[in-house]
């Protein structure tokens, strides 16, 4: 019986044999197959390359203008308030635009009542001081005592005082100016009894004023105080002004942070306009590309960055000025790396090109 069994498997396994040998022939032929496959569409894609000039990415010492937008300030504006109130306004001693002094009469109010009670205090303090004076000379000859001196030294203090404070109120009925500057905004008005705190005037302290103008975060650390810089708007020329400080923050949300330019009054530029500035940030290392190079997606910039084996990638950039037939590349690319010029227009990321002859020449 188990003589019988054996000899019955041996048929079995010469089969399972057979059949393992058959898949692993279909196997190695699936292989071979993909192999081919893989080759030809190798050689399919190497026929249907796309034939591209191409650059690599120089660096060159460039000149470079920084520009922005913004709204136009005062360095400094400073209310002019009332010290004092309750008095009406008789005279106005400057209107809009007028340029004025530190300490230049702007308004004065009526202060007959308080010129009366200057006098009267006056008249108080010159009767007290007298009376210290007679007294001070009856202590010295014994005839007085030092409590009789004293208090007529109080007396004389007190009414000295009195004298002081109604000097002072008689001094804020005439509102002066704080700082020296120009005069933008009059609110008071003549007959109006005027408010202690109340603002009458507005000025832009020493009449100078200046661009905020806005930098992206790429470019702010190009900017340094004191560079010459030139702010245009639609109602004024050109008008060189200089850099008076970069912000040190960034605004989280838009990514841009501001220089502030100074420009003069005699410019006509005004607190609020609108306008825009352009720096000179001097020489600085730059890297340049052609601008045929330049492709655009999404409506945003872009150029074609050549890989290993030829196949390319599309890497947006920020663009900054021009330089002869090339444009300035703020970020997005290291020197050295090769990008395509001409045929971008009909490239897909990931596609394989044919280079050119030599590549065109990027920062000469």
């Amino acid at each position: 019986m188990f003589m019988g069994l054996g000899m019955g498997s041996r048929p079995l396994r010469v089969a399972a044999g057979l059949a393992a040998a058959l898949v692993m022939a279909f196997g190695l032929q699936a292989c071979s197959e993909k192999k081919d496959e893989k080759k030809t569409e190798e050689k399919k894609s190497a026929v249907h390359a796309s034939t591209v000039n191409y650059a690599v990415v120089g660096q060159v010492s460039a000149p470079i203008t920084i520009t922005g937008s913004g709204t136009v300030s005062a360095w400094q504006e400073v209310p002019v308030a009332a010290e004092t109130g309750g008095l009406t306004a008789v005279a106005l001693l400057v209107d809009e635009g007028a340029f004025v002094k530190q300490g230049q009469p702007l308004l004065k109010m009526n202060d007959v009542l308080l010129q009366a009670q200057l006098k009267q205090a006056k008249a108080s303090y010159d009767q007290a001081n007298k009376a210290y004076d007679r007294a001070n000379t009856l202590f010295k000859q014994g005839y007085l005592s030092a409590a009789a001196l004293d208090n007529a030294q109080a007396s004389m203090l007190t009414t000295q005082a009195a004298m002081e404070t109604a000097q002072t109120q008689v001094s804020l009925a005439t509102v002066k100016a704080p700082v020296s500057g120009i005069i933008t905004k009059r609110t008071a008005v003549l007959g109006q009894v005027v408010s202690p705190g109340a603002e009458l005037f507005r000025m832009v302290r020493d009449g100078r004023v200046e661009l905020n103008m806005e930098v992206v975060e790429t470019e702010l650390a190009l900017v340094r105080p004191n560079m010459a810089a030139t702010v245009t708007s639609q109602s004024t020329g050109p008008v060189t002004g200089t850099v008076r400080i970069v912000t040190p923050q960034v605004d989280a949300a838009t990514r841009l942070g501001y220089a502030r330019i100074s420009v003069p009054w005699e410019s006509g530029l005004r607190p609020g306009m609108f306008a825009q500035g352009s720096i000179d940030a001097g020489s600085q290392p730059a890297l340049v590309i052609p601008q045929s190079a330049v492709a655009y997606t999404e409506n945003k910039p872009g150029v074609y960055v050549i890989g290993p084996a030829n196949k390319v990638a599309f890497r947006n950039v920020t663009l900054g000025g021009q330089q002869g037939k090339n444009i300035i590349v703020r970020d997005g690319l290291a020197a050295g790396e090769r990008i395509v010029t001409t045929g971008s227009g009909f490239l897909n990321g990931g596609d394989t090109v044919k280079l050119a002859g030599n590549p065109q020449a990027a920062g000469e």
